[in-house]
């Protein structure tokens, strides 16, 4: 595969991927008032907390602004 059609593949998986860390935190963030067990609520919490954080990473991939991720 060419560097460029690796570079849009990339893009592309990149992208859905964060749609995907998005609408699970954003049920995750919806779940935690609808149940009753405190650490339920925390695991939740936690855990929204924790795909936020692969988020970050997945943006500044895109955005190529951490060393880890310049060529």
């Amino acid at each position: 595969m060419p560097a460029d059609d690796s570079d849009i593949d990339a893009v592309h998986r990149t992208q859905r991927m964060k749609m995907r860390l998005e609408e699970t935190v954003k049920h995750l963030r919806q779940d935690i008032p609808k149940v009753e067990d405190p650490q339920l609520k925390a695991m939740f919490e936690t855990s929204a907390e924790v795909l936020e954080g692969l988020l970050k990473a997945f943006r500044d991939y895109g955005r190529k602004n951490e060393a880890a991720w310049k060529r």
